[in-house]
């Protein structure tokens, strides 16, 4: 008698997942891999992807120094107004990604937050660094709650060994708590660096240019159209498809 829910339930799945596989499998096999490769090869498109991979990759470097410490006091610790920590870092998620850009912009783009950094040589609008901090603004959330999840596996009673043996509590987090939450925060770490690969809405706003890889996308689809996006597409989704099954394979290899 359960074979019938299995199957519904296998039924159901599969047109999920097919929604979500055909798509990339039409857009890496479907065109013309000569047309995909002399793309790869242009200056524009490799200057735009090593940009894209390099902010995305210093901002969650940023976030990780950060948040860890956010995502462990959260863990560890009650604090007046910790659900409404815990409410900011997951509200990012919920706002829509060119409304964060422009929030964003007012902040960082003018004003005296914007003045101040100027003084040290930091600028954001239409530079490196406000592309760091829209991937930040739109993706932290990721990172920090793949932490919490990860500090709250971990025995508390390790850690309280480890206080009694002589370990103060710098110690205790960098040598007990962090190596027993690694698979989580590695995980929390690839959401963060896989979703910073794929933000447009708010990077487009504050930094057009310099061009990170979805801007150009969408740069190359409305000045020439479909035939020459597409092979840019095709070669973003393979990146991030190959960069996330390596991450994942030695993330196994942690267990």
């Amino acid at each position: 008698m359960r074979n019938w829910f299995v199957y519904l339930l296998a039924s159901l799945a599969c047109i999920i997942l097919l929604f979500l596989l055909i798509p990339l499998v039409k857009m890496i096999f479907g065109g013309d891999f000569s047309v995909v490769w002399e793309t790869f090869q242009q200056k524009d498109v490799l200057d735009s992807i090593y940009l894209t991979m390099r902010v995305s990759f210093m901002a969650m470097l940023f976030v990780l120094c950060t948040g860890l410490p956010l995502a462990y006091l959260i863990s560890r610790y009650d604090f007046f107004g910790k659900s409404l920590v815990e409410a900011l870092i997951d509200i990012p998620t919920m706002i829509p990604h060119t409304a964060a850009g422009i929030a964003l912009l007012l902040v960082f783009g003018r004003g005296p937050i914007a003045e101040f950094f100027v003084t040290f040589g930091i600028k954001f609008s239409d530079a490196e660094p406000g592309i760091m901090i829209a991937m930040m603004f739109l993706s932290a959330t990721y990172l920090i709650n793949g932490a919490k999840e990860g500090f709250n596996k971990v025995d508390i009673k390790l850690e309280k060994v480890a206080r009694t043996l002589g370990a103060n509590p710098l110690q205790v987090f960098l040598k007990i708590s962090i190596p027993n939450a690694k698979k989580d925060i590695i995980n929390g770490s690839l959401m963060m660096w896989g979703r910073g690969l794929g933000e447009f809405g708010a990077v487009v706003i504050l930094v057009y240019h310099p061009m990170v890889a979805p801007v150009l996308i969408y740069d190359r689809f409305t000045s020439y159209g479909l035939a020459h996006s597409a092979p840019v597409a095709a070669i973003m989704i393979m990146i991030s498809i190959m960069i996330f099954l390596s991450v994942r394979f030695l993330n196994n290899k942690l267990k």
